[in-house]
C-alpha cells in the first residue's frame, strides 16, 4: 500500500483559487478573473507596462488584452509549488495555453508564474503575480519545457 500525503486545508484553498482563476482567463471572464485579486494587488506582467498597481489598473490590463487572446480551451500547469505560513502563501509554477491551433504562436510558449497569496476574512486572493515568458539567450529561440 502506498500512502499520498494529504493537504492541508490551506493547500486546497490555494489550488482551487489557482484553479478558479485559469478556468475565468480560460473563459475571459473579467469579473471572475477580477474576483481573485487583492484591492492592493501588484502585477509584474510579460508586456508593457511592466508594474501595474491597484485593482483598477489590472482590470484595466485584462480588459485591453483579453480581446486579443485566441480562444482557449485550458491550461496546462506543471511544477506547481506552494509555501504557506499562516495568512501568507507563495505559489509557482509553469503553464502553457491549450486547445488552439498548434501553429498559434500562444501554443508555442511556456509561461512562468508566481502568486503570492493572503488570506483576508478567511479567503484567499492574489497580492502579487509575475508573468514572464523564458527566452533562449542563445538566440536559438527555442524555449520549449523538457
Amino acid at each position: 500500500m502506498t500512502m499520498t500525503p494529504t493537504k492541508t486545508q490551506s493547500e486546497a484553498q490555494i489550488h482551487q483559487l489557482i484553479d478558479a482563476h485559469t478556468r475565468a482567463i480560460c473563459a475571459k471572464d473579467l469579473d471572475q478573473i477580477m474576483a481573485h485579486y487583492a484591492a492592493n494587488i501588484v502585477l509584474f506582467d510579460m508586456k508593457p507596462p511592466l508594474t501595474i498597481n491597484g485593482i483598477e489598473a489590472c482590470r484595466h490590463m485584462w480588459e485591453t488584452s483579453l480581446p486579443y487572446m485566441p480562444p482557449i480551451a485550458g491550461m496546462e500547469q506543471q511544477e506547481l509549488r506552494l509555501t504557506i505560513s499562516g495568512d501568507l502563501a507563495l505559489a509557482h509554477w509553469i503553464s502553457r495555453f491549450t486547445g488552439i491551433a498548434a501553429d498559434h504562436p500562444a501554443a508555442q510558449m511556456w509561461l512562468r508564474l508566481t502568486a503570492a497569496c493572503q488570506r483576508h476574512k478567511g479567503e484567499w486572493q492574489i497580492i502579487h503575480e509575475h508573468v514572464s515568458i523564458p527566452f533562449a539567450p542563445q538566440g536559438n529561440g527555442d524555449c520549449a519545457h523538457p
